[in-house]
């Protein structure tokens, strides 16, 4: 085995990960990760080549009407191990399935080691959602659902889950765990409120209603990731179609956190990162490319050991930086999955990426890191083989 992923096992074997699991908020943490669970998905990491655990850190979009021929050279010639659709598709079920069926495809023994991809979409609600047609509901927005009782609202996204599930979607880049502060603030917020992605306007109603959705999608065996962290609730222009977006007001341990913190104990598989500014947190960096952010605060003052995946790299907010220094200061930073919208730019990023890890030991432990994270969440949700 090489030497960094005994490393990587042995950190991962000791740590307390919430991924693939369910439970109260009100609930103890959840007890240490088997060894067994580890020691799969090292086994399964140490079959792979380094350019095909590489591939495992990248989601390439592809849109959800057809699998993009780019796209599916990419999960062949540069090993990507996960997809994302894209856009917006009124095909429904049977014809989502089609697609995802040709991208699952692609994973063989030479492209992904045999590994299957995670298939996500934005399956949010009312102006965020992905998947429409027969087979699909279409579903409220986050304000609406958060009317909702949350046991109602768990019953709710268990039934939207199942059509993904159906339709070879097995994650779902949601809940929004955003808080915006009140009615008056969402007018100013362009990212969020402006489309009623919030629940409400209280942490309170936030973070129940985001562990309710956690819960009712893998009651149906869909991952989900909350998001952004560490919160776009309180800015005032959206990463993807601005720069220089920058949160004033978010501290270390401030009560804006809690919703996210409420989704790791629910056992949230997956967390997104913000590519905003926080001027009180790291006023250098985007949250996304923060070691302080990603290590210091999501995974050590939350405890999240599950994925951490980033916000689109091709967003207007990060176009500042080239293509593979957006990737590798990710993954320096200690995030694990990239998401690449548009895949004309993966190329750059892959070989950055690549490159370094075989430039530096530092930075090659870091990927084998993600890389067992990333495995031992496609363990729980059984991608590990065919």
């Amino acid at each position: 085995m090489f030497p960094t992923l005994r490393m990587a096992a042995a950190v991962m074997a000791a740590a307390t990960s919430f991924a693939g699991t369910v439970a109260p908020v009100s609930s103890a943490p959840q007890p240490a990760r088997s060894v067994s669970d580890v020691r799969t998905a090292t086994d399964v990491a140490a079959g792979m080549t380094l350019r095909q655990r590489v591939g495992q850190l990248f989601m390439v979009g592809t849109p959800a009407t057809g699998a993009a021929s780019p796209v599916l050279a990419q999960i062949g010639r540069l090993h990507i191990g996960n997809v994302m659709l894209t856009g917006r598709s009124y095909r429904g079920v049977r014809a989502t399935a089609g697609v995802t069926a040709a991208l699952q495809a692609r994973a063989t023994a030479a492209a992904t080691g045999g590994v299957r991809l995670f298939v996500a979409t934005d399956q949010e609600g009312g102006y965020v959602q992905v998947l429409h047609g027969p087979g699909f509901s279409e579903i409220p927005t986050g304000l609406a659902q958060g009317r909702l009782l949350p046991v109602t609202l768990r019953t709710d996204a268990a039934m939207w889950a199942h059509q993904l599930h159906r339709a070879g979607v097995n994650l779902d880049l949601a809940p929004v765990v955003d808080t915006v502060p009140s009615a008056r603030a969402a007018e100013g917020n362009p990212p969020i409120g402006h489309w009623q992605r919030e629940f409400g306007y209280t942490t309170t109603k936030v973070g129940n209603h985001g562990v309710a959705f956690v819960q009712g999608m893998a009651d149906s065996a869909v991952a989900t990731s909350a998001k952004h962290f560490p919160g776009l609730g309180r800015v005032h222009a959206n990463t993807d179609t601005s720069s220089g977006v920058t949160d004033r007001v978010t501290t270390r341990h401030d009560p804006y956190l809690e919703p996210f913190e409420q989704a790791v104990w629910a056992g949230v598989p997956f967390v997104m990162m913000s590519t905003a500014y926080y001027s009180r947190l790291d006023a250098r960096r985007p949250a996304a490319f923060s070691p302080y952010v990603v290590g210091t605060m999501l995974r050590g003052d939350l405890g999240f050991h599950g994925v951490v995946i980033s916000d689109s790299l091709c967003a207007r907010q990060v176009q500042g930086w080239a293509p593979g220094a957006r990737a590798v200061k990710f993954i320096r930073a200690g995030g694990d999955m990239a998401l690449v919208t548009e895949p004309s730019v993966l190329p750059a990023m892959y070989r950055a990426v690549l490159a370094r890890a075989k430039s530096s030991r530092t930075f090659r432990a870091k990927v084998d890191h993600a890389v067992l994270r990333i495995l031992v969440a496609k363990h729980d949700h059984h991608l590990l083989g065919r």
